[in-house]
C-alpha cells in the first residue's frame, strides 16, 4: 500500500464563546419560527380545506 505520511489532526485552541452564542441564538430563532410557520399553516389548511 502507499505510505500517506503521519496522520496530523488540527485542534482549535480555546472556545469562541461568542460565535456559539450567535449560533445558537440563530437555531432558536428559525425554530420558533419555523413551528409558527407549521402552525399557522395547519390552521389554514384546516379553514380554507374544510
Amino acid at each position: 500500500m502507499a505510505d500517506h505520511g503521519k496522520v496530523e489532526y488540527a485542534t482549535a485552541e480555546g472556545n469562541d464563546y461568542s460565535e456559539h452564542e450567535h449560533t445558537y441564538k440563530l437555531f432558536i430563532g428559525l425554530m420558533k419560527w419555523g413551528t409558527i410557520f407549521c402552525v399557522l399553516l395547519l390552521i389554514g389548511m384546516a379553514y380554507f380545506l374544510v
